[in-house]
C-alpha cells in the first residue's frame, strides 16, 4: 500500500523509519513517499501562504500551491483517495482505519500556519481529525493515520490474530486487562484465572473484564453499558 504525503516538512517523518512501520517499508509491504509544498510555492521565495481576506491574526495557505502539488501526485499516482488533515474533518476512528485500508493508497494533506483556504476543501475526497486540540500543524495528524491503517495491511503485523484482540477491535469495547511475568509485583498478583490453564475461564474473564473496563473509563463508547 502506498501513502503519500504533501507537507512543508517531509523531514518530520523519518519518525516512520523504525519500529513496525520502519520494517514493513523495508519488507515492500508499503511506501511511504513525501512531497515539499515548498516545490509548488509562488514566486522566487516559494510563497505558500498569505494574510487571510477579511483581516485576523496569522497566515493562511493559499490554495494554488496546494492544488499544483495534489494534481502532481495524482498524476504521477492515480487512484490516491486525498485526505485533508485539518479539525474541521470527521473524527478518525479504527473504523476508519479499517475503511481506508481497503485503498489502493491514501494522499494525506498536511496544512501548516491557520489553516487551508476554505476553496482547498474541494480538491480532498474527505477530511479527518484526530481530536479536539490545537496542534500546529497536521504532520503528526497523519502518521497517526499512517500507522493505525498501516497495520492493518496484510503481513504488516507480526501476528494478525492480535488485531482481534486490541482496544477499538470490537468497537464497543476496550481492550481487557493484559499481564506478564513476574506473577508477583510489588505485592499486586496476576488473577489466577490467568494462571488456570481452562481457556473458556480465561475468555470469559476477558470478555467481561472488557466490559468493565469500557463502562468505568468510556461508558459512552460503542453503547457500552454505563457504570451502576
Amino acid at each position: 500500500m502506498e501513502f503519500h504525503v504533501i507537507t512543508l516538512f517531509p523531514e518530520m517523518f523519518v519518525a516512520l523509519d523504525a519500529g513496525l512501520l520502519g520494517r514493513a517499508r523495508n519488507q515492500g509491504r508499503i511506501v511511504l513517499t513525501t512531497h515539499n509544498l515548498r516545490d509548488h510555492g509562488l514566486g522566487n521565495y516559494r510563497q505558500v501562504d498569505d494574510a487571510p481576506y477579511g483581516g485576523g491574526s496569522g497566515m493562511v495557505m493559499r490554495p494554488e500551491p496546494i492544488a499544483a502539488a495534489i494534481d502532481a501526485v495524482a498524476a504521477a499516482h492515480p487512484g490516491l483517495v486525498k485526505i485533508l488533515m485539518t479539525p474541521q474533518g470527521a473524527p478518525f476512528t479504527q473504523a476508519a482505519a479499517r475503511e481506508l485500508a481497503f485503498a489502493d493508497g491514501l494522499m494525506l494533506i498536511a496544512g501548516r500556519y491557520e489553516g487551508f483556504d476554505e476553496r482547498v476543501r474541494t480538491l480532498a475526497d474527505r477530511e479527518i481529525s484526530i481530536g479536539d486540540y490545537v496542534l500546529s500543524g497536521g504532520e503528526l495528524p497523519a502518521m497517526v493515520v499512517i500507522e493505525a491503517v498501516a497495520r492493518l495491511v496484510p503481513g504488516v503485523l507480526g501476528n494478525p490474530a492480535s488485531l482481534d484482540e486490541e482496544s477499538f477491535a470490537d468497537a464497543a469495547l476496550l481492550e481487557y486487562p493484559q499481564y506478564t511475568r513476574p506473577e508477583e509485583f510489588r505485592g499486586m498478583r496476576v488473577p489466577e484465572v490467568l494462571l488456570s490453564g481452562d481457556h473458556g475461564k480465561i475468555r470469559a474473564w476477558r470478555q467481561s473484564e472488557a466490559r468493565r473496563r469500557t463502562a468505568r473509563r468510556r461508558p459512552g463508547l460503542g453503547g457500552a453499558p454505563r457504570k451502576a
